[in-house]
């Protein structure tokens, strides 16, 4: 009983943390790259630019995290990514023009890196092994309400004292909320890792389950391409399907509680099954969904945003339970790095693609993403419970 309240605590400390690291960097273009650019002189795409050298970067960077965190643990890396996250957010504070823009969302991307999903997931692994699942479940489930909470602070706080001072608020929040939580609150612990199975410092891990990887690295290099995609394009898609202005805004808001209640599900029912089964359920979600919404138009955009919602909600669980279930949690960071550096390329060029597909073709952008869920679905299904069981 100590143990599993003591594991809540953990949960509950790291899922506000993640709730602020979202929140106040992958979120923060939504309400302020309009602003940005036009006290900064430059257009709204340089600065979505900029945020996408800061994907590019948190890429290159996240095996070498990884491989830290196997080694020492993740309490000291997350805290770290506090004060980097305070930095960069007090430098884009002061941007004047796009050679400071890029520089500040480099050393964001730097945070990225060290204080999102990935470095808590292996954190989570470290600690608690090959039963960090429900951990890792239980931190997706809190931080799923980083857009919720944070875009309408960011917004008011925009419209009051202008979008500097909102980079300002939340450099503050990550010194005085993120880096005493990550600190203090979250244990430094690693799980030994045998002998047999670590691997020389600077050298990747010797691992025979190279196909493996790369039917992972496939799954989660097209989610996070879809996933993105949809954030940034949802209520004009929506528009493009037939869907009023009003309703498409409606229909797009379902996304975060629909994701909530994906994730409620893997936490209370799917997570007595292989996770496997979960991610591919999920992964039939939206290629459903969007077809519905091809097919029957604006009114299937409820059942096309409910089901992409919940789909994405339960895929960002299995992006780290899957490698858990399947690796084990021996060179769990850096193989959790090395899986999500296709993933972060693809979130970095989504919205720019997406939005050259539905210039051209509108609604019928979907059929990208479709094709994409598909693929995904068929890796996974390439993945027996059985050879993984083989190679834990």
């Amino acid at each position: 009983m100590t143990a599993q309240r003591t594991q809540t605590g953990v949960v509950i400390a790291l899922g506000s943390a993640q709730t602020l690291a979202w929140g106040s960097t992958y979120y923060l273009p939504a309400i302020l790259a309009v602003p940005m650019a036009r006290d900064t002189g430059v257009s709204t795409g340089t600065v979505f630019g900029a945020f996408s050298a800061a994907l590019v970067i948190a890429a290159c960077l996240g095996p070498l995290v990884g491989r830290r965190i196997d080694l020492f643990g993740g309490r000291d890396v997350l805290a770290v990514s506090s004060v980097v996250f305070a930095a960069g957010l007090a430098m884009l504070g002061m941007a004047q023009g796009a050679g400071m823009l890029f520089a500040s969302w480099l050393l964001i991307g730097t945070g990225m890196a060290m204080g999102l999903y990935e470095a808590a997931f292996s954190t989570l692994a470290g600690i608690y092994g090959r039963r960090a699942r429900g951990a890792i479940t239980g931190i997706t489930l809190l931080a799923g309400f980083a857009s919720t909470i944070c875009w309408p602070i960011s917004a008011y706080l925009e419209a009051e004292v202008g979008w500097r001072m909102v980079c300002f608020f939340w450099a503050a929040a990550h010194l005085v909320i993120g880096l005493p939580v990550n600190r203090f609150l979250v244990p430094r612990g690693t799980q030994p890792i045998p002998v047999a199975e670590s691997a020389p410092s600077g050298e990747a891990p010797a691992d025979p389950r190279t196909f493996l990887m790369i039917l992972l690295a496939l799954v989660f290099a097209v989610t996070w391409f879809t996933s993105t995609a949809m954030a940034a394009h949802l209520p004009r898609l929506l528009q493009e399907a037939g869907a009023t202005p009003a309703a498409a805004i409606a229909a797009a808001a379902l996304v975060g509680p629909a994701q909530v209640a994906g994730r409620l599900l893997e936490f209370g029912v799917l997570q007595r099954f292989h996770p496997l089964l979960s991610a591919r359920l999920a992964a039939m979600a939206h290629p459903i969904g969007a077809l519905a919404l091809m097919v029957f138009g604006a009114p299937a955009a409820i059942i096309f945003t409910v089901l992409h919602g919940a789909g994405n909600g339960i895929l960002t669980i299995a992006k780290g339970t899957l490698p858990l279930s399947i690796f084990g949690p021996a060179n769990y960071g850096f193989r959790q790095g090395v899986l999500m550096v296709p993933a972060r390329f693809a979130q970095a060029g989504a919205p720019f693609l997406f939005a050259l597909l539905m210039e051209r073709y509108g609604a019928g952008a979907l059929l990208l993403s479709i094709a994409l869920g598909l693929s995904g679905l068929a890796a996974l299904l390439a993945i027996h419970p059985s050879s993984t069981k083989e190679h834990a």
